[in-house]
């Protein structure tokens, strides 16, 4: 008589520097269904996770901002190629975490895909839309050009959870910012699937950054951390967002709402360019012109 074979659960850990590792907590958190049941484990972020995460998106920012456009666009596309070869593997995640059928699951996947190709092509453009040359009263040129801000932290929203992700990542890190992100808290198997794709594509480790855990509990050190320039919110949940906002009073760091409701990530709505100016700096300069 055979004995019943124990499931071994998966345990996802952190992504972290272009590396993947566990909480230093030691906690973990059960992924639960649609309908309760047990798929998966998480690492529970802690406070000295989200610090490590700030250091590897800070030490990731100079080679990635001094990437050429041509070149972050390249990587982006090459994401999506990524996605795109591993969506089966998405579809299975999204369906057995949302109890979302097949048909719906396979909608986000593409929609995700889509979404990474589109803002794949404004990484050589946005400047040349959002930027100026300016009339001055002198015989100089004048510039005003938009410049990556720095350290990004992306909140998303429980539903949909990857199409919002990527969407909240792609608009950050495509000026040349880096970004530690925090995945749905009830749905995340999807997200730290991404980060295991993220870690086999050309984009270079620490230019994204993937935390697991309670909301909650990161948010008061998110919202005080003095390394972080800008604060992506997906969630909108007005009360994170409140505790956000007044965490940005101690070093003037930005902070951008780009909640949508569920069905909206799905429209062009979520495809606005002008999400990119959240998250970068205009820079003047004047150039003497030559006689």
């Amino acid at each position: 008589m055979n004995a019943e074979r124990l499931d071994v659960k998966k345990t996802y850990k952190l992504y972290i520097g272009g590396k993947f590792p566990r909480s230093e907590s030691g906690r973990y958190l059960q992924v639960k269904s649609a309908s309760n049941e047990h798929l998966d484990n998480v690492c529970h972020a802690s406070r000295k996770d989200f610090r490590d995460a700030v250091v590897a998106a800070r030490a990731a920012g100079d080679g990635w901002s001094k990437a050429s456009a041509y070149n972050r666009g390249q990587i982006l596309y090459r994401t999506a190629e990524m996605l795109q070869n591993r969506s089966a593997e998405l579809v299975t995640e999204i369906a057995r975490s949302t109890g979302d059928s097949a048909t719906k699951a396979k909608r986000e996947v593409t929609t995700t895909i889509d979404r990474l190709v589109h803002f794949a092509g404004w990484t050589d453009k946005y400047q040349q839309v959002f930027g100026s040359v300016n009339p001055v009263a002198s015989s100089h040129f004048n510039f005003t050009t938009p410049e990556p801000t720095g350290v990004v932290v992306v909140l998303a929203p429980d539903s949909p959870s990857l199409v919002s992700l990527v969407t909240l990542i792609t608009t950050a890190i495509l000026s040349g910012n880096t970004v530690v992100a925090l995945a749905s808290e009830t749905t995340p198997l999807p997200s730290v699937s991404l980060s295991e794709i993220l870690a086999t594509s050309d984009l270079p480790g620490g230019v994204v950054n993937l935390l697991t855990g309670k909301r909650a509990e990161l948010v008061p050190h998110i919202a005080s951390h003095m390394d972080v320039n800008a604060i992506v919110d997906g969630t909108g949940d007005a009360e994170t967002g409140a505790k956000l906002q007044a965490g940005t009073a101690i070093n003037l760091k930005r902070y951008a709402d780009h909640s949508l409701a569920p069905e909206q990530w799905f429209t062009s709505a979520a495809e606005n360019p002008y999400w990119i100016l959240d998250t970068v700096e205009f820079k003047t300069a004047w150039h003497p012109i030559g006689l």
